[in-house]
């Protein structure tokens, strides 16, 4: 696993230890950001149940200026600091080991602002893609925000979250990938 582009490209990132985690491969990682990018001038971008830290650290290097990691397994979280550290990019990351309905609530609160979602959570825990539709209701997605979900082949996700659109699904072997961006209602 590596930083495939940007300004921390070819840099090497750890794997959490033990099973509990499944990164996105580098290829799969390449082709999301191909969908969604390549590059970014700013904003924010959100890793929600962040494991390695890999698609947000990825975020960083394309040009995402803070993303915020969420993440409750303590050894997914000393894996995310010491992938940040590698890359010195501590002071453009925030890093919080609580979970993803704790996380949700204090975006609201602080009335952040999303450029760019990921949601990858453990396979088994289909219910856990809500959150993104969580976000979106509750005005956390900016307006020109992606939403990006990595999930199993044989899960269907929802065509819609709250006004976000399905606008792109992607196999790749049992991965699936399903990009979201805000409906777009005509005459506006």
């Amino acid at each position: 696993m590596r930083v495939i582009s940007g300004s921390m490209k070819g840099l090497p990132l750890k794997a959490v230890p033990g099973t509990n985690t499944r990164p996105t491969t580098d290829k799969v990682k390449e082709s999301i950001f191909n969908m969604i990018g390549p590059y970014f001038e700013g904003g924010v971008a959100v890793d929600l149940f962040a494991g390695s830290g890999n698609l947000g650290i990825e975020a960083l290097s394309r040009g995402i200026d803070t993303c915020i990691f969420i993440e409750k397994d303590q050894k997914a979280m000393q894996t995310i600091g010491e992938n940040l550290k590698k890359c010195r990019l501590e002071a453009s990351s925030e890093l919080y080991k609580i979970d993803a309905s704790r996380a949700v609530k204090a975006f609201e609160k602080r009335s952040l602002q999303i450029d760019l979602l990921f949601v990858d959570p453990p396979y088994d825990k289909v219910l856990f893609y809500d959150f993104a539709k969580k976000i979106v209701e509750i005005g956390c997605m900016k307006d020109t925000g992606i939403i990006v979900c990595e999930h199993e082949k044989n899960v269907e996700l929802a065509s819609e979250l709250g006004n976000f659109t399905l606008t792109r699904r992607e196999t790749y072997g049992s991965t699936v990938i399903s990009i979201y961006r805000k409906s777009i209602e005509e005459g506006n």
